[in-house]
């Protein structure tokens, strides 16, 4: 898979995730064929904004400093569980997406 293709594979597995529910960057990676879940923080980076970026976060259900504000508002929009901590509630919220097959 090239670049491209994989850029478009990340973002249409982002697009299907549930209002509410959050994956990771490293199940999102897993489920294209892992280039790894920097290479999806990338591609979110680069081309994310056109998707529900807030429902991909770290596989400790926190997000990076500089996207916490607004995040929450959809998190909160959106009924979105969250810990004690401030954090994503993993348990409750998480959804992992089905490994993408490439066709014969």
């Amino acid at each position: 898979m090239d670049l491209e293709e994989y850029t478009e594979a990340v973002l249409s597995l982002v697009e299907t995730v549930p209002p509410g529910r959050v994956t990771t960057y490293g199940a999102l990676a897993d489920a294209v064929g892992s280039r790894g879940p920097r290479s999806v923080g990338r591609v979110m980076a680069t081309h994310g904004g056109a998707v529900p970026w807030w429902r991909v976060v770290r596989a400790d259900g926190s997000l990076p400093p500089s996207h916490d504000d607004e995040a929450r508002v959809q998190y909160l929009s959106e009924g979105t569980p969250f810990t004690a901590s401030g954090r994503v509630d993993m348990r409750r919220a998480a959804w992992w997406p089905a490994p993408l097959t490439s066709d014969p």
